[in-house]
């Protein structure tokens, strides 16, 4: 999910300057005490989230906007060891319906990228960082947000702490009005929810800018009459056909969720998710939620976290909840997601240029030969895990179009490349 602006879904690559041109660090935004004129970027105006700006909002959104925090606890890191491989720069890919082969490293300036890791067996095999990305800071998630609610409500089903089959009303009463009156909790981790919902950023009438302007935590306009917080913005979605039939990609499903999560345990998903996770396997970092003027966390989108932090946790989601010895989530939460959803729900979604996929937790399902899954999120982030190849992906980006269409052709390919050099790499004597 974006957040102001509707710019740059509908363009085309070609109409933005390169990642070399519009490097944020070159640049110069808000550098200067203060920033001359010209470079000052504001959240009230939404000039924060325009391209080119965004490449340096991404990792300074915690300066914009009110937050909270998900501590990583008060114990050491627990260090990444490294195996650095320099050839991985060289693997070429043909992109999806290119004419040509294209370079790994040539991909991430393809792919506006801002910080990429790859993990092998859980060594670092491949860092590098771009832009005004550094080690030591937290880049917006965006969408892979989603995975991490999707993570943290398959491992409270997989407790028991709630249960798949019951209707979402029955933990939350307040939305028997509302489109989720009569789905189940299964039906939201999915989202193969019937929601009255168009998350087409293009479309400046689209129920995804309502549902953003309800979230802002900016004082609202005094002509404003729309609901106040994600929670009262959920409650005033329609439904729109029968629920369970179809995948439907629709962020309320995951402030749903949040809602649900914070319901049936007891803690909001920044607590949850420190407890469970970020204070479990020696982070860096903090990290960090942005939240709607209630103090809500956006749970479909507002994450912010370290690179290295998060390619922790997608190799604890490898290695099915495992961390260093110790069951840190339950197993059968992570088989869950591991082993996707149903694809015929899927096919029906529109993601024609997905064959064979499936969505499963809040989580991407490729269908692919090495069983790869994956968390996606607009301009460019991901988590992406390949089971066959004990590889796990991480890539945070500033693509200037806010669709994963724009950058999929040079990624998929690209990380699948990747994999197999791997294998390939082990293979060898």
């Amino acid at each position: 999910m974006s957040f102001f602006s509707p710019q740059g879904s509908a363009q085309t690559q070609s109409m933005f300057p390169s990642a070399q041109e519009s490097d944020p660090i070159k640049m110069g935004w808000m550098q200067g005490f203060p920033p001359p004129q010209d470079k000052r970027l504001s959240f009230a105006e939404g000039t924060f989230f325009e391209f080119p700006a965004l490449r340096w909002s991404v990792v300074h959104m915690r300066e914009f906007m009110p937050t909270v925090n998900v501590s990583r606890g008060l114990g050491a890191p627990v260090q990444l060891p490294q195996r650095l491989d320099p050839r991985i720069d060289a693997i070429t890919f043909r992109p999806l319906n290119a004419a040509k082969d294209m370079t790994w490293e040539e991909s991430l300036w393809q792919n506006y990228t801002d910080g990429i890791l790859i993990l092998h067996r859980g060594h670092i095999v491949y860092e590098r960082y771009f832009g005004a990305l550094t080690p030591d800071k937290a880049h917006a998630a965006m969408s892979v947000t989603k995975s991490l609610t999707g993570t943290l409500g398959a491992v409270l089903v997989a407790e028991g702490t709630l249960d798949e089959n019951r209707l979402v009303t029955e933990y939350i009463p307040e939305l028997k009005g509302s489109a989720f009156a009569d789905a189940t909790v299964r039906q939201v981790l999915d989202m193969t929810t019937a929601l009255q919902f168009s998350e087409d950023y293009a479309n400046p009438n689209a129920e995804i800018w309502a549902f953003s302007a309800a979230g802002n935590p900016l004082p609202k306009p005094k002509a404003y009459s729309g609901p106040i917080g994600y929670y009262t913005a959920l409650q005033t979605i329609k439904k729109a056909d029968t629920h369970g039939e179809a995948f439907g990609y629709k962020t309320p499903n995951a402030d749903a969720l949040g809602w649900l999560i914070a319901r049936a345990s007891g803690q909001s998903v920044d607590e949850l998710l420190a407890e469970r996770v970020w204070s479990k396997i020696g982070m860096e970092q903090d990290s960090y939620y942005s939240v709607d003027e209630l103090g809500t966390p956006f749970a479909g989108g507002g994450f912010n976290a370290g690179l290295r932090d998060m390619a922790r946790f997608g190799e604890l989601i490898r290695n099915k909840g495992r961390w260093q010895g110790e069951h840190v989530l339950p197993v059968r939460a992570l088989e869950g997601i591991a082993a996707g959803g149903s694809k015929a729900a899927f096919a029906k979604s529109g993601h024609s240029a997905l064959s064979n996929w499936s969505y499963r937790d809040m989580w991407w399902h490729t269908g692919n030969a090495h069983g790869a899954f994956t968390a996606r999120g607009v301009h460019g982030q991901a988590i992406y895990i390949d089971p066959k190849a004990e590889m796990v992906i991480v890539r945070f980006a500033s693509h200037p179009v806010a669709t994963n269409s724009a950058n999929d052709p040079t990624s998929l390919p690209a990380y699948e490349a990747v994999a197999q050099y791997l294998i390939e790499r082990n293979e060898t004597p």
